[in-house]
C-alpha cells in the first residue's frame, strides 16, 4: 500500500493476514474502497468503528484458522457490530439471527444460552467470523455492498482455502453458499445449510446440528473441537436491537 493510500485507508489487517493479502492491499480497487469508506465516515456514522473493522483477523490469525463462518454485512445499529460476523458487543441483546444460532446450539450440544451475544471466545479458538462486506452505513443495511469489500473477502476465502491444513467452511444461506466455488472442497469440508435468520431458520436451520457437525469434521481432520459454550459476562443487555 502506498503512503498516499494509507492516509485514507481503514487500518490494515494485522499479523500474517497482512502478508498473505499484500497484493490485495496494494491493488487499485482497494485504494478506491478505502477512499469510499473514508468519505462515508466523514459524512456520517459507519459501523463497525474504524479500529474494529479487522477484529476478526486480529482475533483469528491465518495460521490458526480451522473454521470459517460467513456472514454478509455488519449489523447497522449502535453497539452491535464489532468486526466479528454475527456477533454483537457485550451489553447488546442478541439480534434474532444470532438468537436463533444460540437456540440451535442449545438443542445441538446442550449449551446454556448466555447472557450476551459476543462470539469472541469462538474467534479465539480459530473460528474466523467473516462478513463478506466489512462496513455499513448506520441504519442502512447493504449500503456498502458492491464497493470492493466482496473482492477483498473473496481473496480472504481463497487464502484460507490455500492453507495446507484442512478447514471447515460453514456456508449458511444462498449468498454464503455461492462462495463454495472459491474453496477447494477436495481438501476442506464445506458444510452448506439454511441461514439462521428469522425468515429461514424454521425452513431447515433448526435441527440441522451445524455445531456438532463442524466439530465432527474438525476431529476427523485431527483438530481439537470448538468449545461452543459462551460464558455469561454479567453485563445487562441494555441496548435494544433492530430486527434482523
Amino acid at each position: 500500500m502506498t503512503a498516499a493510500t494509507s492516509r485514507i485507508a481503514e487500518p490494515a489487517p494485522p499479523n500474517d493476514w497482512a502478508r498473505a493479502l499484500a497484493a490485495e492491499l496494494a491493488a487499485p480497487y482497494f485504494a478506491d474502497l478505502c477512499a469510499f469508506v473514508a468519505t462515508e465516515r466523514a459524512a456520517g456514522v459507519v459501523f463497525p468503528p474504524e479500529d474494529k473493522v479487522y477484529a476478526a483477523f486480529e482475533r483469528t490469525p491465518l495460521e490458526r484458522v480451522k473454521v470459517v463462518i460467513l456472514g454478509q454485512d455488519p449489523y447497522h445499529g449502535p453497539g452491535q457490530a464489532h468486526g466479528l460476523a454475527l456477533s454483537v458487543e457485550p451489553g447488546t441483546a442478541a439480534p434474532p439471527t444470532l438468537a436463533n444460532m444460540l437456540k440451535e446450539l442449545s438443542t445441538d450440544l446442550g449449551c446454556k444460552i448466555p447472557d450476551n451475544g459476543c462470539l469472541l471466545p469462538w474467534a479465539e479458538q480459530g473460528v474466523l467470523l467473516l462478513n463478506t462486506v466489512l462496513t455499513v452505513r448506520a441504519g442502512e443495511p447493504n449500503s456498502h455492498r458492491g464497493k470492493g469489500w466482496e473482492r477483498f473477502t473473496d481473496a480472504v476465502i481463497r487464502t484460507v482455502s490455500a492453507k495446507e491444513q484442512p478447514v471447515v467452511f460453514a456456508l449458511w444461506g444462498g449468498p454464503a453458499r455461492k462462495k463454495k466455488a472459491l474453496i477447494d472442497a477436495d481438501r476442506h469440508a464445506v458444510l452448506e445449510g439454511v441461514h439462521p435468520s428469522p425468515l429461514a431458520a424454521f425452513a431447515g436451520f433448526f435441527g440441522s446440528r451445524p455445531f456438532s457437525r463442524i466439530n465432527e469434521r474438525l476431529v476427523a481432520f485431527g483438530h481439537a473441537p470448538i468449545d461452543w459454550q459462551l460464558p455469561d459476562l454479567g453485563v445487562p443487555s441494555t441496548r435494544r436491537v433492530r430486527p434482523r
